[in-house]
C-alpha cells in the first residue's frame, strides 16, 4: 500500500510516522510530503530515513491514502485533488469537519459513518476525541442531554512554536516569536483558538459541534470552557454529564472498562487518576474521579486525559486507515 503524510515535518506529522511504523506500515510505501521549503529534507521512518517531497509530487504518485496534517488552508487546496485522483483523504485539520456531506471518524464510535464513495474522511479535534469516546458507552447506554466541560490543554496542540515559547520562558528569556498572547510558564489562560462574537472561542466551538455531530444528536446541550496549561503531556477535561436515565457508579465503570480503547483510572484512595505525565506517549484515553454530582440527579462527574498529539491527533487518523482496510 501507498500512503502519504502530508505535513510530515510538523508536530503531529512526525507523530503520524512514528504511529504508521508501530501499527506494522514499516514495510509499506510511505511519502512523507511538506511545504517546498522543506523538500529534500530527511526523517526518521521504520529504521529508516525518508526524503521529504511536495505536495504535488506526493499527489503525482496516487498513494491509495493521503492522511494530512497541514493545516486547514492546505487541506482546502489539497484534499480535493487527492481525492479525485482515486485517494482516500484522512485529514486532521478543521477544514472539513463541519461539511455535511464529510463524515467526521472516531473510529470506536461511528466508522460506520463512512460510505464506500466517501473519498475525504475528517478527524475530530483533539479534545473533542477524547471527551466523546469516553462518553460514547454512556450515550449508548443512557443517553445524554447535557454536558459541561472545562479543558486543560497542552501547548502541545499549539505546535512547536508553542513549545519553543514555553522552553525560551522557563530558561528565563523573553519570547521573541511566542505563540500566544501571554505567558505560558506557571500561567494558564482561559484562550484555545480565535474568539467568536458569541464570547466563546473556535475551540469551544469544535467541542460543541463536533461532538452533536459524532453522537449524531444535535439536541445535545453543551457548554465548554478551554484553558491552556504549561502542559506537554496532554489534553485533560473535567466533564459534567446529564443523563437521560439513572446511572449507578458500579455500572459507569463497568461500561468504561469494556469499551475498547479506555482505561479506567480510579482510585483516589491509592492517588490513582488520570494524568497526562502517565498518558504521554499513549494512544488509550485514561478516566477517572467518577462522582455523582451532588447537585443533579442523574448527572456524573469525571476526569478525561489522553496524549492530544496521540490519540487527540495522529494515532486516530491512522486507526481510521486501519478500520478502512480491514472492511476492503
Amino acid at each position: 500500500m501507498k500512503i502519504a503524510v502530508i505535513g510530515a515535518t510538523g508536530l503531529v506529522g512526525r507523530e503520524m510516522l512514528a504511529v504508521l511504523a508501530e501499527r506494522g506500515y514499516g514495510n509499506h510505501e510511505v511519502l512523507a510530503a511538506a511545504s517546498a521549503r522543506s523538500a529534500g529534507s530527511r526523517l526518521p521512518f521504520a529504521g529508516r530515513e525518508l526524503e521529504v517531497t511536495t505536495v504535488e509530487d506526493a499527489l503525482a504518485q496516487r498513494p491509495q491514502f493521503a492522511i494530512f496534517s497541514a493545516g486547514a488552508e492546505a487541506s482546502r487546496q489539497y484534499a480535493p485533488q487527492f481525492a479525485m485522483a482515486g485517494c482516500t483523504v484522512i485529514d486532521n485539520s478543521s477544514a472539513w469537519r463541519k461539511d455535511a456531506e464529510v463524515p467526521l471518524v472516531v473510529p470506536e464510535i461511528n466508522i460506520a459513518a463512512v460510505r464506500p464513495t466517501d473519498r475525504i474522511i475528517a478527524n475530530p479535534n483533539c479534545s473533542t476525541i477524547q471527551m466523546v469516546l469516553a462518553l460514547s458507552p454512556l450515550q449508548r447506554e443512557y443517553g445524554i442531554r447535557r454536558i459541561v466541560v472545562a479543558t486543560y490543554q497542552s501547548i502541545t496542540g499549539t505546535g512547536l512554536k508553542a513549545i519553543r515559547q514555553l522552553e525560551t520562558e522557563e530558561a528565563g528569556s523573553q519570547c521573541t516569536d511566542p505563540a500566544y498572547p501571554n505567558p505560558i510558564h506557571r500561567n494558564l489562560f482561559p484562550h484555545g483558538g480565535d474568539f467568536l462574537p458569541t464570547g466563546y472561542t473556535t475551540e469551544e466551538q469544535k467541542l460543541i459541534d463536533e461532538t452533536r455531530k459524532i453522537f449524531g444528536d444535535k439536541h445535545i446541550d453543551i457548554s465548554p470552557t478551554v484553558v491552556r496549561v504549561p502542559v506537554v503531556g496532554g489534553h485533560s477535561e473535567a466533564v459534567n454529564v446529564e443523563l437521560r436515565r439513572d446511572y449507578t457508579l458500579d455500572d459507569v465503570r463497568r461500561l468504561l472498562a469494556e469499551t475498547p480503547g479506555i482505561v479506567l483510572q480510579d482510585d483516589p484512595s491509592q492517588a490513582l487518576y488520570p494524568m497526562p505525565v502517565t498518558a504521554h506517549h499513549h494512544d488509550e484515553v485514561f478516566v477517572g474521579r467518577l462522582r455523582r454530582d451532588p447537585s443533579q440527579p442523574m448527572t456524573l462527574n469525571l476526569w478525561i486525559v489522553a496524549d492530544n498529539i496521540r490519540k487527540g491527533a495522529a494515532t486516530n487518523a491512522v486507526q481510521i486507515m486501519q478500520y478502512l482496510t480491514r472492511k476492503k
